[in-house]
């Protein structure tokens, strides 16, 4: 399943003082995403770099604002998608045992996905269910009705932990949340921000991917987005390898504007929840 999305995003931020930004806004290159045109531009000409840390496919740029105290960013792609989809009855837990050196590190806890605390909740909840697949759905099922979408309940400092226990949260906790509960049972599960096409407000989108049947195959807590409308942008343990924007210094973002369009010519079938009952869907490995 193919389809060509036109995604971009204008930023605008307010240094008080010389200030590093590290974005983290381009569309990844991988097995499933081409990307076959791209623009990036930050207004006034300054020093801009771009580095893909090691063992990942995010691509950072590092902006250095210099004495000027207003930065325009803008960024734009049209990407190709690759979307895979399986029978969600066919597909088993991979044991421990079996999984390879590059996915391991995703069934351990981390900053804001504490699993090691919520281990007795989830294998209360969820322990009985045998298939991986359904596993998850009633996971994020299970987010969805019992965690509140309420925006500015939570900040940056926010953790799985803190979601479930105040059940009030936006994307990115929902995500650490599914996160923390799939890695207590034993399923390597990963942060994931990218564009989402018809998200409603149009903004930068976390939902997460776990690691089932051999491919990481993405869930949105939220249900707020079409599994097979994603751009993936970045991966990571949680928000802290992955966050849209990092500040080393003094500057605050005065304006966001965010959009995922679908190409012309082009016909948008979304897999709702009621077919992830049969069937999941995945984005090739990045």
């Amino acid at each position: 399943m193919r389809m060509l999305f036109h995604v971009a995003c204008d930023l605008e931020y307010t240094a008080k003082f010389p200030t590093t930004l590290i974005l983290n806004v381009h569309a990844q290159r991988s097995a499933s995403q081409t990307i076959l045109e791209e623009q990036f531009a930050v207004e006034p000409a300054i020093k801009v770099s771009e580095f893909t840390p090691d063992g990942t496919a995010n691509r950072f740029v590092r902006i250095e604002t210099g004495p000027h105290e207003n930065i325009a960013i803008r960024y734009a792609a049209t990407v190709d998608c690759d979307f895979q989809t399986y029978r969600a009855g066919s597909v088993e837990a991979t044991p421990v045992a079996e999984l390879t050196g590059s996915i391991i590190p995703y069934l351990f806890p981390s900053r804001y996905c504490q699993s090691d605390r919520l281990n007795r909740l989830a294998w209360d909840l969820f322990g009985t269910i045998d298939n991986p697949h359904e596993k998850v759905v009633a996971i994020s099922d299970w987010i969805h009705d019992n965690v509140e979408y309420l925006r500015g309940s939570t900040d940056s400092m926010t953790s799985a932990f803190d979601t479930v226990t105040q059940r009030t949260g936006v994307c990115r906790d929902f995500s650490h949340l599914g996160i923390a509960l799939c890695r207590a049972l034993n399923i390597p599960s990963r942060y994931f921000s990218g564009y989402a096409y018809e998200l409603d407000p149009p903004d930068f989108h976390a939902c997460f991917e776990c690691f089932i049947g051999g491919s990481w195959v993405v869930f949105d807590a939220t249900h707020l987005a079409h599994l097979n409308g994603l751009v993936r942008i970045g991966t990571g343990h949680d928000a802290a390898d992955a966050a849209v924007a990092s500040i080393f210094g003094a500057a605050s973002c005065t304006r966001m504007q965010v959009s995922c369009d679908l190409a012309d010519g082009q016909t948008f079938k979304p897999i709702d929840r009621k077919q992830l009952d049969a069937r999941g869907v995945s984005l090739a490995p990045s």
